[in-house]
């Protein structure tokens, strides 16, 4: 009878663990596909079906097989904080934001966190807020060219005048210092190197980005409780040694900041929408559209200020401030006390951005540096020069990056078509200027494909990238434009239209205003092969346009362009083409274009094209 009861005893309690093991297990696998624990390992659905954590450094797993198995992550996460007092503070420690997570959703003991060095961390950066932080683009740099996003952590105690000592958080590569910039532009494209969370002093980025590099800086506070700041950081904190693969166009700086600002709220989902690039402008637009943007701050870049100031000044009174920059006496003539200030100051602020810009000798500019201090400080009247205007539009309030096109084009010695086009990336001279660049462009990725009226289908053309930089030349600045385009396009050819690979450059100068009438002429060098030639052939030539932006809708451009080529089958080329964009609303357009090629042969056509913008 004893026996008996024994047996049923041991099957109760067989069947009491068991139960209670089978519902451990039901709630750890509940809790690895939860989407908050899947942001915290930055976990993805592959295109089977399974998970992959786009971290790449093994020290952020704790499981052998974490990268690609959240619920072995999440099991061996909770048997480490339910280890030894060793164990638990070690991890715990290491991974502040998932045991602050699991201790809340866990019905277990665990003690409060308790690790000295993050919070002397957390006491050195004293939080309050959130800043997102959007240089834009600088044409110079492959990883810059579409803008870049960082965050400014507030502290509590932070004022107007405080924030350029805060801390910044910045995710950037980490390339290899030999690598030219054809080579980090290639190994950037396919994720060659490696990527990570750098934490610094702000006023080294505006330092960088305002100063040296001349970009805008626009800063938006985020709407952030002092709790959604604080698992942010945390979560920081768990990512100090991880590295990523760092891709130019999809995971790159703006997308890692946005799987960062995710963990802020359980239901906070950033990054999903953004599987095939992730576009600095578009991550902003994220932002907004979650309610998570305030009203932003504008820093105009250096070289914006110092053109609006020139704009205040005569041509002698530029000339004199150029005079001092060289350290030559003042030339007081009859100016008013008003002027000479302005003098002053302009000669200062165009020595001290020529002193960054060309990387002059400290030793010679600081002294003559000092001395127009030391003359603008005999007079004490308020600076007469004004700061340069918040641009009407921030970035956020672009068109989207991507684009959809549908045209019809008619031809007059070739079969009309009807066409489709897709560019990846990104803006063009003629697309909505409000929230870009003005003169600068860069398509990437921009393919189209037509259909003859006689039912035949062709790729009329596809570039991989198609840059112009037009920055026009004035009184203070010696600017110079130029372009670039490489890829595959048709040309007329003896009633068809043939297909050649090409890659082609310019240098030149612009001139005018790009946000109403500018012009450029650029000398133009081209590799071509393909069906319109019998061998690779040379080709230089220029290029040249005249764009007139009449308002924010309507924009209207003159183009041309002559090469002379190498080639016997064709010893040149051209191209004319009068171009006129209207957009309907932000994400919407019309362009119509009336052009004519030669080649082989010549063709005019005209086209109209409705573009939809996402």
């Amino acid at each position: 009878m004893v026996l008996g009861m024994q047996k049923i005893l041991v099957i109760l309690l067989v069947t009491l663990f068991s139960t209670y093991s089978n519902a451990k297990s039901i709630e750890n696998n509940t809790l690895a596909t939860h989407p908050y624990w899947l942001k915290l390992g930055h976990y993805r659905n592959t295109t089977l079906g399974s998970f992959k954590s786009e971290v790449d450094s093994a020290e952020f797993f704790i499981a052998p097989t974490g990268k690609t198995n959240p619920v072995d992550e999440l099991n061996a996460t909770i048997s480490a904080f339910n280890g030894n007092k060793t164990s638990q503070q070690k991890y715990s420690c290491q991974f502040p934001a998932r045991y602050t997570w699991l201790k809340s959703k866990i019905n277990n003991n665990w003690p409060a966190l308790n690790c000295p060095e993050l919070l002397a961390w957390q006491q050195v950066i004293n939080p309050q807020g959130v800043t997102l932080v959007f240089p834009t683009a600088f044409m110079n740099s492959p990883s810059s060219m579409f803008g870049h996003t960082l965050l400014r952590i507030d502290a509590k105690d932070q004022t107007r005048n405080k924030e350029l000592v805060a801390f910044a958080v910045n995710f950037a590569a980490e390339p290899d210092g030999s690598d030219n910039a054809a080579m980090y532009a290639l190994k950037g494209l396919v994720g060659s190197y490696p990527g990570k969370f750098s934490l610094m002093p702000y006023y080294k980025k505006v330092r960088e980005y305002n100063d040296l590099e001349s970009r805008d800086i626009w800063e938006y506070k985020l709407n952030l409780t002092e709790q959604q700041v604080e698992r942010i950081l945390l979560h920081l904190w768990e990512l100090q040694s991880a590295t990523f693969d760092y891709f130019f166009i999809d995971e790159n700086c703006s997308y890692q900041l946005l799987g960062l600002l995710q963990l802020a709220k359980d239901d906070l989902n950033l990054t999903s929408q953004f599987n095939m690039q992730a576009i600095p402008s578009d991550t902003v637009a994220a932002l907004r559209d979650n309610n998570l943007l305030q009203a932003p701050n504008y820093r105009p870049a250096f070289g914006a200020k110092l053109y609006h100031y020139s704009t205040q000044l005569s041509d002698q009174q530029l000339s004199d401030a150029r005079a001092l920059m060289q350290g030559k006496p003042l030339n007081t003539r009859n100016y008013s006390q008003k002027e000479l200030v302005a003098i002053l100051e302009m000669a200062y602020e165009w020595l001290n951005f020529e002193f960054y810009d060309k990387a002059l000798n400290r030793e010679e500019i600081a002294p003559r540096l000092t001395k127009l201090l030391l003359m603008r400080s005999k007079y004490a009247v308020p600076s007469p020069l004004s700061k340069p205007k918040k641009p009407k539009a921030s970035p956020e309030q672009g068109h989207g990056s991507s684009r959809l096109a549908a045209k019809r084009v008619q031809n007059n010695n070739q079969q009309n078509t009807t066409n489709l086009a897709y560019r990846l990336a990104y803006h063009d001279l003629l697309d909505r200027p409000a929230g870009f660049i003005p003169g600068a462009q860069i398509n990437f990725f921009d393919l189209e494909a037509n259909l003859t009226d006689n039912g035949n289908s062709h790729i009329e053309h596809f570039y991989l990238l198609d840059a112009m930089s037009l920055a026009p030349d004035n009184r203070v600045f010696d600017s110079w434009s130029w372009n670039i385009k490489m890829g595959f396009d048709r040309q007329p050819n003896q009633n068809k239209r043939s297909g050649r690979f090409f890659t082609k450059g310019g240098y030149g100068k612009s001139y005018g205003n790009p946000n109403s009438v500018h012009g450029y002429i650029l000398g133009q060098f081209e590799l071509n092969t393909g069906d319109t030639s019998n061998q690779l052939s040379v080709g230089l030539g220029s290029e040249a346009g005249v764009i007139w932006q009449v308002n924010n809708k309507n924009k209207l451009a003159i183009t041309g362009n002559m090469f002379w080529l190498s080639d016997n089958a064709a010893n040149n080329h051209s191209e004319a083409a009068l171009t006129w964009s209207y957009a309907l609303s932000r994400n919407l357009a019309l362009r119509s274009q009336i052009k004519h090629e030669k080649w082989h042969s010549h063709n005019t056509a005209a086209s109209l094209a409705l573009q939809f913008y996402f």
